[in-house]
Parts: structure tokens; sequence; C-alpha cells
């Protein structure tokens, strides 16, 4: 069965960072693709970051480029956000999904995500 759990949310001036970890387990093949999403109440739900766990390079959304950087510890089966120069509408519930292939940002097509860690950036 595939567990992904997210950890490190937490409250953070503008300006400020936070790291956010992701650990996947279960998988019976070797790498799979893991994406972090965010939500803030009444809207849908965006892609912030994702990349494949065999070999291929970070892609991210626009409105994290340059912020955010996404890292893998293979060893560990965990990946990580590094979110720098966070601003108040980075404010968001973050979750980690994951599934075999990447989907681009179509959440619907991610198998398995974790329950979320809240993002909370004041100015």
């Amino acid at each position: 069965q595939v567990q992904v759990m997210e950890s490190g949310g937490g409250s953070v001036q503008a300006g400020g960072s936070l790291r956010l970890s992701c650990t996947s387990s279960g998988f019976t093949y070797s790498g799979n693709c893991m994406a972090w999403f965010r939500q803030v109440p009444g809207k849908e739900r965006e892609g912030v970051a994702r990349m494949h766990t065999i070999g291929a390079r970070p892609y991210y959304a626009d409105s994290v480029k340059d912020r955010f950087t996404m890292a893998l510890d293979s060893a560990k089966n965990t990946v990580y956000l590094q979110m720098n120069s966070l601003k108040s509408e980075d404010t968001a519930m973050y979750y980690c999904a994951a599934d075999q292939f990447c989907h681009n940002w179509v959440e619907a097509r991610y198998r398995y995500w974790g329950q979320g860690t809240q993002v909370t950036v004041s100015s």
C-alpha cells in the first residue's frame, strides 16, 4: 500500500524560509513522480513543483520559480521543497502527491496524496 506523508509546515514572516518534506513508501516499482500542490480555501489546487525520482530535473510553477527548490534524497525516498523569499500569497495547505509517472499539473491523475501541511506567511 502506497503511503505519502508531508511534514515541515508552519508560520513564518514574509521574506522568510521553510522546508517541507515528503516521504513515500509502498511503491512496488523503482522510481516514481513526486509533486507538490497547494490549495487556498475556495480556490482550486495548484501545482507548485514536481520531479521524477529517476533522473529528471524539477519543474516549477511560474509563481514559485527562483524562490522554491525541490530536491530528492533517494536513500530516504524523500523529497524536499525549500521555500525561500516567502510571500503572503504563498499561504496555503501544501500537499505532496505521488504516482508512477508525472502528470504535469493535472492533480486528478495523481493517485496518492498526503494529508497536507499548512504554510502561513504573515506580512
